[in-house]
């Protein structure tokens, strides 16, 4: 499949970039939501429903990919991005990222929570040591008078 190429990052020096490089796509497309990154390589991961046949119903599953990600996209977590099937570019990543399509609002929303949460958890323990320091100091000043 053939892809804009743009003037603006017309100078990308990866050589798996799938836009401005000769990388070719093939077969599957998918859009998927970046989870974790690391230098060239994204894990993306997109939501399915799995029938069960024991339950004769659906259940909620996701798919997680890795793809590689090349300097021009730069795709960081919670970025919505599309990503096409090529040649394998290693062991585990057989997926180039061709775009980015967005933020995903609800993905950063939930990190935000996680991290308020541990915020919380640590201003508790913080408090419950001073607590625990000054009742302990506050007995030993009895005991000395």
């Amino acid at each position: 499949m053939a892809h804009e190429k743009t003037k603006e990052t017309a100078n990308c020096g990866d050589i798996h970039c799938a836009v401005h490089k000769a990388l070719g796509t093939h077969g599957r497309e998918f859009v998927g939501t970046v989870t974790a990154s690391s230098q060239k390589t994204a894990t993306i991961e997109w939501p399915r429903s799995k029938k069960s046949q024991k339950f004769e119903r659906y259940e909620k599953a996701k798919t997680v990919v890795k793809a590689h990600n090349s300097e021009c996209m730069s795709a960081k977590r919670g970025d919505i991005v599309r990503i096409a099937e090529c040649r394998p570019i290693s062991k585990t990543k057989s997926f180039v990222i061709i775009e980015k399509i967005g933020k995903n609002l609800a993905f950063m929303s939930k990190e935000d929570l996680l991290k308020e949460q541990e915020r919380v958890v640590e201003a508790k323990a913080r408090k419950a040591k001073e607590e625990s320091g000054a009742k302990h100091s506050g007995a030993e000043r009895e005991e000395i008078q």
